[in-house]
């Protein structure tokens, strides 16, 4: 039906156009779902048919043409009908479903929250969450400790968190963190508040596993600007306001954040206030963490339990933060090494220093040289813990050698006793032999004495023998031994020399061939940068830096770059794209095509406006590679349709433009196919 009303009205129409009724580029248009044609307020009586609407300006009305009418009222009927049939479909629908809807719900509930279940997990999966151990009272015992939004936020740029490490208990509640400017305190409070109010709502936490949390009835945050015109509310009464909330409410179960805790205010004033705030949250025995620059605060946590002060620590040496936190001393702001690094003059620093008293300034930089000290000796003690590491490993490895030795002795011992044995084993045997033969020759007491004296004389020799055996069996084993061990250290000693004089050897040919190429780097030879293809011109040499030439562009490059080469260098190709696109500008690119709309409205707008709207919008459309917009000028008098096609024949990217369907707005909208 649609088809044929719009082929009937494209016939009217080219008729209406072959009589001047209408001009020769009108299109038909929609209005309130029925197909019309815009003809000049002057000609309406020239089409039989019925008048819809007119345009804002008045100059153009829109006629639904006689022939159409029936047509288009069929159509309405059809929706009509069909409307109906929708309701009558749903109503059936609802019939069937009506005896289900207690399990349907029950399953809509169960399948939250599954989805509800299913989500936490796969978002602690993404920060690497876990549930540390959970205590039932107020406890924070936490180790490596992470921001999951700051973490997912520097992951997108390579960078990581610096991760936490916190400590309040009974002894230490109130934790007062000080340090210098953009030194990570604010990140800290927040951390710590984030992480608690996700554990409590029953979210996992990254965090190390030994990590220990408890939970806490109340937790009170007072961070920000709350600032208000229509309550007069200025910044530091906006404090005070929380103030009272938090000292009405807090009690033992509580946990309180606050930031810049004095501040917006007369610094004297301002820092006695906080110190009888603070003195209340103490004498509540609240839990709590507060940041904050002001000196007598600092000297509150000192003197009084229940208060513990932190730093963020700062390397004086780099002028730079570390988003450490180390609880147990205060940390300086800095302000004076800050100012000096910024550039303020020399002069500026000193007078204020003057203003605020040396004994001021000598107790921050005391402070500063604590802290210093304080790393110092720490990283000591990791070193001398290593050592002793190394040690005990090395003195463990020298027993097991001794051992071994010692098992070599007793086994050389064991193996002399043996053939000592067996030679007086022989000695025995002719012993005998001599006994026998004496027994049957009968022999005088005199050859009988002699016998027995040679007897004698074989034994004492064969034990003296077995003894000397024995002593230089064990001397030559050990001997052995040792040359064996004082062999391995020579061939190890020989090898390092060895390498020694080989590393050597090679340094100096590698040297010697270095300075022959940078030798061979003359003025007018063809030579490349190390690891890319493009060949270049030497124009001039000095010292260690050569003048190449690359085309029509010169440039200064260090001689221990370059490398001679036979190529001749290629002439400019204007085809060829090097491009280089950096993190962000992919980051603001990927931003720029996310939130990119395809529609653009220009109605109402002048011509050059609406014109330079166009060109901005098509500029953008290519750069983030989109295949086809559309540009709503309106139907009117035309002339932003012309002005704005006219641009468009002019833009290269732009493939194929054409009036928008009739049905989607006709005329009135232009569509846009981009390459």
């Amino acid at each position: 039906t649609m088809g044929s009303i719009s082929r009937s009205l494209n016939s009217i129409l080219r008729n209406a156009q072959s009589e001047g009724v209408v001009d020769k580029d009108v299109t038909p248009t929609m209005r309130d779902g029925r197909l019309v044609i815009p003809v000049a307020p002057a000609l309406k009586r020239k089409i039989r048919g019925i008048v819809h609407d007119e345009s804002a300006s008045g100059k153009t009305v829109f006629i639904e043409p006689a022939e159409v009418v029936e047509a288009n009222n069929r159509i309405r009927e059809l929706e009509s009908d069909e409307r109906r049939e929708i309701i009558r479909i749903l109503t059936d629908f609802s019939n069937q479903l009506r005896p289900s809807i207690p399990d349907v719900l029950l399953s809509y509930e169960f399948l939250a929250e599954i989805d509800f279940i299913r989500a936490k997990a796969l978002f602690a999966e993404q920060i690497s969450g876990l549930k540390p151990a959970l205590e039932n009272k107020q406890l924070l015992d936490w180790t490596m400790a992470v921001h999951p939004l700051l973490q997912l936020s520097l992951a997108k740029h390579g960078k990581e968190v610096v991760p936490l490490d916190i400590e309040l208990n009974e002894k230490q509640r109130i934790l007062i963190i000080s340090g210098p400017n953009a030194g990570g305190k604010s990140v800290c409070l927040k951390t710590v508040g984030l992480l608690q109010y996700m554990l409590q709502s029953g979210l996992l936490i990254p965090m190390h596993e030994r990590s220990h949390a408890g939970i806490f009835s109340s937790i009170f945050i007072d961070i920000g600007d709350e600032q208000s015109i229509e309550d007069d509310l200025s910044t530091y009464s906006s404090h005070l306001t929380n103030m009272k909330i938090m000292m009405k409410s807090c009690n033992e179960r509580s946990l309180i954040f606050i930031d810049e805790f004095g501040g917006c205010t007369e610094p004297q004033i301002g820092g006695a206030v906080a110190e009888a705030v603070l003195k209340r949250f103490n004498q509540k025995q609240t839990f709590g963490v507060i940041t904050t620059h002001y000196q007598n605060l600092k000297h509150f946590a000192e003197d009084h339990e229940g208060v513990v002060n932190g730093a963020m620590l700062y390397d004086r040496h780099l002028m730079q933060a570390l988003f450490q936190l180390q609880i147990g001393n205060p940390g300086s702001s800095f302000a004076v090494e800050i100012a000096r690094k910024i550039g303020l003059p020399e002069d500026v620093i000193a007078d204020a220093s003057e203003i605020v008293g040396s004994e001021y300034i000598n107790a921050d930089k005391y402070l500063q040289d604590i802290v210093r000290d304080k790393r110092y000796w720490e990283g000591k003690r990791q070193t001398i813990r290593q050592r002793e590491k190394y040690m005990e490993e090395t003195i463990e490895r020298y027993q097991t050698e001794i051992e071994d030795l010692q098992k070599s002795r007793k086994e050389i011992l064991r193996k002399a006793k043996e053939e000592m044995e067996q030679l007086m084993r022989e000695a025995n045997a002719r012993i005998e032999n001599t006994i026998r033969s004496i027994k049957e020759a009968q022999a005088e007491k005199e050859k009988t004495r002699q016998a027995r004296q040679e007897l004698t004389d074989f034994r004492e020799s064969m034990e003296a023998l077995a003894n000397k055996e024995l002593e230089e069996k064990i001397a030559h084993k050990m001997e052995k031994l040792k040359e064996k061990q004082n062999r391995k250290k020579e061939k190890k000693a020989g090898k390092g020399k060895e390498n020694g004089l080989s590393a050597q050897a090679l340094a100096e040919q590698q040297a010697r061939k270095e300075a022959e190429r940078l030798a061979a780097i003359i003025p007018g030879c063809n030579v490349r940068i190390k690891g890319q293809t493009s060949v270049g011109e030497v124009m001039e040499v000095n010292g260690k830096n050569a003048v190449i030439a690359f085309g029509s562009i010169k440039t200064t490059v260090k001689l221990d770059r370059l490398e001679r080469t036979n190529e001749q260098p290629k002439q400019a190709d204007v085809s060829t794209k090097s491009i280089f696109i950096s993190a962000q500008t992919q980051d603001s690119m990927y931003e720029k095509k996310l939130h990119f709309k395809q529609d653009i409205d220009v109605r109402g707008m002048r011509g050059d406006e609406a014109l330079q709207a166009v060109t901005y919008f098509i500029d953008d459309a290519i750069l983030v590679g989109m295949s086809r917009v559309r540009i709503l000028h309106g139907t009117g008098t035309g002339i932003l349709r012309m002005l704005i096609r006219q641009y468009l024949e002019t833009v290269p990217g732009v493939r194929h433009f054409a009036d928008e369907h009739i049905q989607f707005g006709g005329a009135g909208i232009t569509v846009v196919d981009l390459n």
